[in-house]
């Protein structure tokens, strides 16, 4: 195992004429100090926040606590934000089940009105022809003739005697 040992100071490359990743960072860490921006040919996503690390590593005491107060506040919006975007979309989607329910209720009720409407109406056909039936039997026809004339079984008109 060995070490290589480079010193910063002899590194003396311009950045035209910086050519690899290595250069690169020589070149950062040599310039970093005078760079008020990150220069054009790095702009790799690592470079940008060794820049950004750098420049806050430049902040004093008090403009560091600052910066991490607005950090934090920034977090701490982005957070609520996100989280009333969540309670809206739960909304929405509650509403629209409780439409769903609302038209599934409907349907049912329509259904229920239409079969109890088709059952009071099917008594009330039995009710006549019973009524119908006790008439017949009061004018002295047969069993036969009425079962004939009202629909009913003979033996439901045996029964209404």
């Amino acid at each position: 195992m060995g070490f290589i040992y480079l010193e910063i100071i002899n590194f003396v490359k311009s950045e035209a004429e910086v050519e690899d990743e290595l250069d690169k960072v020589f070149f950062m860490l040599k310039n970093m100090s005078t760079l008020k921006t990150l220069p054009r040919i790095m702009n790799s996503t690592v470079f940008q926040r060794f820049f950004q690390l750098a420049n806050y590593a430049k902040l004093t005491k008090e403009e560091r606590t600052m910066y991490d107060i607005s950090l934090k506040r920034k977090w701490d919006a982005e957070a609520v934000r996100m989280y009333q975007e969540g309670l809206e979309k739960q909304l929405k989607e509650a509403i629209r089940e409780a439409k769903k329910a609302e038209k599934e209720a409907k349907r049912v009720s329509i259904t229920a009105k239409a079969e109890g409407k088709a059952e009071g109406l099917a008594e009330g056909e039995y009710k006549k022809a019973i009524e119908t039936a006790l008439n017949l039997t009061k004018l002295g026809l047969s069993v036969e003739q009425i079962a004939e004339a009202t629909g009913l079984s003979i033996e439901e008109i045996e029964k209404l005697k």
